[in-house]
């Protein structure tokens, strides 16, 4: 199993500020330096990496700044992570339009996954027709990527329309899209995510690893927090997933690179 690691953790996510009046240039982005993160993700012994829109997009200048980086470190660009409110119909063109942009980027730099998130939650509440919005657009974006030679995924997220396993149920029976359980996510959601990843088991397309303190809601390092990692690899075992483990851990209280090492040692020793 090949195990790979995201930048979010050297600084979190932010996303750009001229998104707020123009929807088109909206991007995720980490304030930390990339090399940095490269570097100590390498340094911990992934052989992957992951990285949002608007820091591949930093790269789109000069693509030999981030092919030399990749190479130095004898990493894989494994995929691109973007999202979108997609249930609006006035701007979706627009988010279809950044989608399609980061889909540009992650094929030229040799990525294999798309990983989107998203589905707005509205202030009125959530009818049951964005559901059938969301399906609909995560269709578009599927496609997107396919013109690309990506595989698209969806990664359920809090604060959206599709946290809990009966939004995850909506959706993915809405949408052809794959799957990209997170297990911090979808137990914070209510969910097993062993459970899910066996309930879709055709639909798993990548995988996001990270603990969960459930008192809290706080995410953790792999074997810091309360999720059964265990039942979860045994799930992805048994389902046939062959591809990426990805560790995403979107924050931690100290150094990131000790986050890297720990999750890293952790799945050595469950993987042995």
């Amino acid at each position: 199993m090949r195990l790979g690691y995201h930048t979010i953790t050297w600084g979190g996510v932010t996303g750009d500020a001229t998104g707020v009046t123009s929807v088109k240039d909206l991007v995720y982005r980490v304030p930390g330096s990339m090399d940095r993160a490269v570097r100590d993700i390498a340094a911990a012994g992934y052989a992957g990496v992951e990285m949002f829109d608007g820091n591949v997009a930093d790269y789109a200048a000069d693509p030999a700044e981030l092919r030399d980086l990749l190479a130095e470190t004898e990493l894989t660009l494994v995929s691109v992570y973007t999202g979108a409110n997609f249930v609006y119909s006035e701007i979706l063109p627009d988010e279809l339009h950044r989608v399609r942009r980061a889909a540009e980027l992650a094929a030229t730099f040799g990525a294999q996954q798309l990983v989107v998130g998203g589905g707005a939650r509205r202030a009125a509440g959530t009818p049951e027709s964005d559901y059938d919005r969301l399906g609909v657009a995560l269709d578009r974006v599927t496609s997107i990527a396919e013109e690309h030679g990506l595989t698209a995924c969806y990664h359920p997220h809090l604060t959206t329309i599709v946290e809990s396993p009966d939004e995850v149920e909506k959706i993915l029976s809405r949408s052809r899209i794959g799957f990209c359980p997170d297990t911090a996510h979808l137990a914070a959601g209510g969910g097993d995510p062993a459970a899910l990843i066996r309930r879709f088991p055709d639909r798993v397309r990548h995988v996001h690893l990270k603990d969960l303190d459930r008192a809290t809601t706080t995410f953790l390092p792999l074997g810091r927090g309360d999720i059964d990692f265990a039942d979860v690899l045994a799930a992805v075992d048994e389902v046939g997933y062959d591809g990426w483990l990805l560790v995403e851990l979107d924050g931690y209280d100290g150094d990131p690179a000790e986050a890297a090492r720990i999750s890293k040692a952790f799945l050595d020793e469950a993987l042995a």
